[in-house]
């Protein structure tokens, strides 16, 4: 049976809880982690004292961030990002679109979304329309339609050739006969 100890965070841990307070921890998690790395330690009196300006500030500041993700998620509404990606001829792409390019194309438009906020979770390996979520925490979630389309090397190709074929310039020069300069001599003398 697994035994639960005490133990006040020195510093701050995602999910569970602010520098300053006493936690429950697992014996495993604490002795394998929150000790070694030196995020917690066992609790006195003493030391809970000198921790309670940490604790105000940090929560002052997971506060701030709290104020700042319902911002973003508020503004992420009904937003649709469009990502262009290489493709064969039957949609799939080449590579994959991963949480890490949906974070970095949502950083570029301006919004402050981290890769573990992107809740993706298979990577994209087709062109379409995908409902991915962004969440903070728990509770904070937003939903956004990310739209792969294809970047085919095929289609520019094609594109481009049609353009070409289209330039009466470049049809009046291949109509036109081909001169050797030596025969442009040898009709001077």
């Amino acid at each position: 049976m697994a035994k639960n100890i005490e133990l006040l965070l020195v510093e701050s841990v995602e999910n569970l809880g602010l520098v300053g307070e006493v936690v429950r921890v697992r014996a495993g998690y604490a002795r394998n982690y929150l000790l070694p790395l030196g995020m917690a330690e066992f609790p006195t009196e003493e030391r809970i004292v000198e921790l309670q300006s940490a604790r105000v500030e940090a929560a002052a500041m997971a506060d701030a961030l709290r104020e700042e993700q319902v911002s973003i998620l508020g503004k992420l509404g009904g937003i649709v990002l469009t990502l262009r990606r290489p493709t064969n001829d039957k949609g799939i792409l080449y590579g994959s679109v991963s949480q890490r390019d949906i974070s970095d194309a949502l950083v570029q438009g301006g919004f402050n979304v981290g890769i573990s906020a992107v809740r993706l979770s298979v990577a994209i390996r087709r062109t379409g329309n995908y409902e991915v979520p962004i969440q903070f925490g728990k509770e904070l979630r937003e939903v956004i339609t990310v739209v792969v389309e294809s970047e085919s090397v095929i289609e520019e190709m094609a594109d481009d050739a049609v353009e070409e074929s289209v330039d009466p310039a470049v049809d009046s020069e291949m109509d036109a006969p081909a001169v050797d300069a030596a025969e442009v001599a040898s009709d001077e003398s």
